[in-house]
């Protein structure tokens, strides 16, 4: 699914918050923002639809050359710095702005997944990337974030799915790469039981969309 951001106007939240989804490719995100996004106009509840990266011009440009140029060699630091930028132009031209005028907004992943790729699993330090997310939304963090955890096992099998749109270079890692990948999602998420919320990806995606709907209603109450 190709994210723009996608905006609408109907009625706007009380306040504005903002949802992250977070998991391996493959665990079913795309599917799970379909629905959603078809249950919040079904409701008219104001939202955006965005992602990261690429929620902004300059953002795809740096999506294009992270998953789009496998000619170049970027280490893993230069990487960490190039979604930095993404974030920070992202926080300050989509989603600040849209919280603050009451919308929901919906992103396509945030900073749990730079520091669980490029901190933990590429070894640049948790720390150091959190240091730097927290710099780029100027101290702003998802109200939820809903995380599809999957077995690295099955990334493969999913990934190489003919029927699934853009591909990340990230597909091909190793298994052990996904492993880490995974723990780093698990620790954050029993570092912040508050905001990261696990849901099993391998239920059917209706189990799933359920699941997540009772969160966000939990959440706007």
């Amino acid at each position: 699914m190709s994210i723009a951001p996608t905006e609408t106007g109907n009625k706007p939240v009380s306040k504005g918050q903002f949802i992250s989804f977070e998991g391996l490719d493959g665990a079913g995100k795309t599917t799970q923002l379909a629905l959603l996004q078809r249950w919040l106009e079904q409701q008219r509840i104001s939202y955006v639809l965005t992602r990261e990266p690429g929620g902004t011009p300059l953002g795809s440009e740096l999506r294009h050359l992270l998953f789009g140029r496998s000619d170049l060699a970027i280490s893993p630091l230069a990487e960490a710095f190039l979604f930095q930028a993404d974030r920070a132009q992202h926080f300050a031209d989509v989603i600040v702005p849209a919280i603050e005028a009451g919308k929901l907004v919906i992103s396509d992943r945030c900073y749990d997944s730079s520091i669980a790729y490029q901190g933990a699993a590429q070894g640049v330090g948790i720390e150091l990337v959190e240091q730097l997310s927290l710099i780029a939304t100027a101290g702003r963090s998802p109200d939820l974030t809903i995380l599809l955890d999957l077995a690295p096992s099955q990334v493969h099998v999913r990934t190489h799915d003919e029927t699934r749109g853009e591909h990340s270079r990230f597909d091909a890692e190793s298994l052990s790469f996904h492993q880490r990948l995974r723990e780093a999602f698990l620790a954050l998420a029993q570092n912040h039981p508050e905001r990261i919320k696990v849901i099993d990806a391998t239920q059917t995606p209706e189990q799933i969309h359920h699941q997540i709907i009772a969160l966000i209603q939990a959440l706007r109450a």
